[in-house]
């Protein structure tokens, strides 16, 4: 099949994810909710000081992205696994890491760019400025894609298992940390005068790596769920 060919399987597969997501809307919108609930509440229980607000906002809004990425990982592979599509999908003469990589990306316009365009108008609740909330949605720009290719391997190794979604958040959690790092690290280098761009580069680095070397590993990990 030509690269034409397997352009258009993948975006088919995107098409797919997106339209059934938005039959079940409730899906889709749960980890908004849970995102702007969760920081909404911070304010709230800190209080108005503007320096502690301002100190705590980067991770308070990354960590909160970050778990509300994983509410949805899931059911990333599930849904294909219980209704045997999964298993079409992996005989299919497209390449399995192909449709891994359209469901990764399907996961995060459906979750993480979502997180990405409500980030700004959060952050205003804890006084960050127009700089740093540019800085902020930068971050997760590139970071939650990361964190839809890594919680993908997850997804794969926790198929069809019970209590799939603890044993998710205990795998994928550690691997997150250097995102979650980077990611609110960015915007506080930048507060402190120190610039954003090296902790942007590494954000960039980790994206082109886990794009390269997750789909491999949730193949790998999805060919051992389904024998």
């Amino acid at each position: 099949m030509k690269a034409a060919g397997w352009a258009s399987v993948f975006m088919a597969v995107v098409r797919r994810e997106v339209s059934l997501s938005m039959k079940q809307k409730g899906e889709v919108l749960t980890p908004l909710f849970f995102f702007v609930i969760v920081t909404s509440l911070f304010p709230l229980g800190v209080g108005p000081e503007s320096a502690l607000l301002l100190r705590m906002a980067p991770g308070v809004l990354w960590v909160s992205a970050l778990l509300a990425a994983m509410l949805s990982l899931q059911r990333l592979f599930a849904v294909d696994y219980a209704d045997g599509s999964l298993e079409q999908m992996a005989l299919s003469p497209a390449p399995l890491g192909l449709l891994v990589v359209a469901k990764a990306l399907s996961h995060f316009l459906l979750s993480g760019l979502p997180l990405v365009l409500m980030a700004p108008v959060l952050g205003l609740q804890f006084g960050l400025d127009g700089r740093a909330l540019g800085i902020l949605m930068l971050s997760l720009l590139l970071g939650t894609p990361t964190l839809s290719l890594i919680g993908s391997i997850g997804a794969a190794l926790t198929l069809g298992v019970r209590g799939a979604g603890v044993l998710l958040s205990l795998l994928i959690l550690p691997l997150y940390i250097p995102v979650l790092i980077f990611g609110a690290g960015a915007v506080e280098a930048d507060a402190a005068g120190l610039g954003a761009g090296g902790h942007l580069s590494l954000l960039a680095a980790l994206l082109v790596l886990s794009a390269f070397f997750a789909p491999l590993a949730t193949t790998t990990a999805l060919r051992i769920s389904l024998e």
